[in-house]
């Protein structure tokens, strides 16, 4: 809705906690004032009966019915923080002939139904939902009482939210990818919460006109509102991405494999994003704002910085030992991996061989991989201006063990597939192009510029990027690809996790895409396939 209008805030955890005090004096004073000379009536304990619960939700639910908020919320467990959300669901919601049905009780829960009207400047539309709310002793007056939380009065509201009827903050938008082809949430799942953040930022300029809507406003400043019904449809503005929509296809159902999933594609010789999937129980944009140790992905920027430092090069030694030692850790191989003393960086690149690029931590500085990332990948500055919010990459200056950790992309490095891709892009063109996902003409803002890479030390991994692909440990996923094509693939190992994160990033011609799924195991088995998905649309 458009600033200034009003709305009642859903509890804070500051709210909660004044509402509670609230309560906790309220039962105090009537403790204290109902006794008689006998003193007070002992306080009922354990869970409420069946007959309270039902008592104390339908009397719940008729004051919720009549307006009355002031009443229904004496119904609860936190009198101050429900009274100011009733009050909003009818002062600023404008939700009016509320009917609410329950169901069967189990236990202290209860199922209901609720139908009401939206009623805003002469239009009204009928709103109907499903809710849940369970009843629970008071602590201090033993009575049956609403647990409050803010999904009793609509399943989708969380703390801090506001539920509001008015014009929409934003003017809907019609997002289209390169070719103009309309891009929909409903069509393709992932790009909702990019749609909405698009709408959010273009929406006022893209030449459309608000509609009128009931939205949840979020108590997070930099989500967007979430539409729960509409009005009056106000008329979309164009919006044009850099999409695909058939790379966009191909992403959201290879993500659709594997849980926890994120991927990334974009066009090496422009830098414009092509796809961005996921496939998340939380509903995070992963692709983008993802922090995740990248794994043996990272060794590509590895290899860059120890060829650019003239410290050795694809062709030049690296040997794999079995096991490595820098300032009292042990780095590991991954199991059944034979060691190479006589091996190339090509080699070792190839096979993924952990001990050869850990090493190389003796001969590097402690900030040569973060200034080969800075200065060379554009990462790790926080001003990629990719059209929606996103994560740089980020690679510390790491002293101690972690100067070898990061090398194999373990220790403090943190990466998300966004940044994966974009490597692997300028690793194969030389060029840094920050990513993005509108066109930078749609309001010419400044993009990040990086010096890029030597052809010498292109040429060098793009050999390193196609033997794994071809011979090493993405052979299995990219093999049977054609065109011109290398990967390298990644398993981060982190605390508290049975399985490693699975990392895959590769290229095909004029594509680049990475991938990441959270508990995948190694590269190959889950982040490699859905890479491999989305470079077979193209390139």
């Amino acid at each position: 809705m458009r600033k200034g209008a009003r709305a009642a805030v859903i509890g804070s955890v500051f709210a909660v906690f004044v509402g509670g005090a609230g309560y906790g004096a309220y039962n105090v004073v009537t403790s204290i004032s109902g006794g008689g000379g006998d003193g007070p009536a002992p306080v009922r304990t354990g869970p409420p009966g069946g007959d309270e619960v039902k008592e104390t939700s339908r009397a719940f639910f008729a004051a919720w019915e009549k307006g009355d908020a002031a009443e229904a919320a004496t119904y609860t467990n936190y009198a101050t923080n429900a009274e100011g959300l009733l009050a909003g669901y009818h002062d600023d919601a404008h939700l009016t002939d509320v009917k609410i049905t329950p169901g069967p009780a189990s236990g202290t829960k209860v199922p209901f139904s609720v139908k009401a009207t939206v009623s805003y400047e002469g239009k009204r539309k009928s709103l109907s939902y499903d809710s849940e709310l369970t009843v629970v002793r008071g602590e201090t007056t033993g009575k049956a009482l609403v647990a409050w939380k803010p999904s009793v009065l609509h399943p989708e509201l969380k703390d801090g939210d506001t539920l509001v009827t008015g014009e929409s903050a934003s003017p809907a938008i019609e997002a289209v990818d390169r070719d103009n082809v309309v891009l929909t949430k409903e069509k393709y799942p992932s790009l909702g919460p990019i749609l909405d953040a698009l709408r959010e930022k273009y929406g006022d300029t893209a030449g459309g006109t608000p509609g009128i809507e009931l939205a949840i406003r979020h108590g997070n400043a930099d989500t967007g509102d979430t539409t729960l019904l509409t009005l009056a449809e106000g008329r979309a503005g164009k919006v044009r991405t850099t999409l695909s929509a058939s790379a966009q296809a191909a992403a959201e159902k290879a993500v659709q494999q594997f849980s926890e999933s994120s991927v990334v594609a974009v066009k090496p010789s422009t830098g414009e994003v092509l796809a961005v999937a996921n496939h998340r129980q939380d509903g995070f944009n992963a692709a983008f704002l993802g922090k995740l140790a990248p794994g043996s992905t990272m060794k590509i920027l590895s290899a860059a910085t120890l060829i650019d430092n003239g410290i050795t090069t694809a062709t030049g030694p690296a040997p794999c030992p079995p096991t490595a030692t820098w300032q009292s850790q042990t780095f590991h191989n991954l199991t059944g991996m034979q060691p190479q003393e006589n091996a190339t960086l090509s080699d070792s690149f190839a096979r993924s061989c952990n001990t050869a690029f850990v090493k190389f931590a003796d001969e590097v500085k402690v900030d040569s991989l973060t200034a080969e990332a800075q200065q060379r990948f554009g990462l790790g500055q926080n001003n990629w201006k990719t059209g929606i919010e996103s994560f740089d990459g980020s690679v510390p200056a790491s002293g101690g063990p972690d100067t070898a950790a990061n090398m194999i992309g373990q220790g403090q490095v943190q990466m998300s597939p966004l940044n994966m891709a974009s490597v692997t892009a300028t690793a194969m063109t030389g060029t840094f192009r920050q990513p993005v996902i509108v066109p930078r003409a749609l309001d010419d803002r400044r993009l990040a510029t990086a010096k890029g890479l030597s052809s010498g030390t292109v040429a060098q991994l793009r050999s390193m990027m196609n033997r794994t692909a071809v011979s090493g440990t993405a052979a299995g996923v990219m093999s049977r690809l054609g065109g011109s094509i290398g990967a390298k693939t990644g398993s981060a190992e982190v605390d508290g996790q049975a399985k490693s994160n699975s990392w895959f990033t590769g290229y095909r011609n004029d594509i680049a895409a990475a991938a990441m799924t959270q508990e995948g195991g190694h590269g190959g088995e889950a982040a490699g396939p859905i890479v491999a998905a989305v470079l077979r649309t193209g390139g």
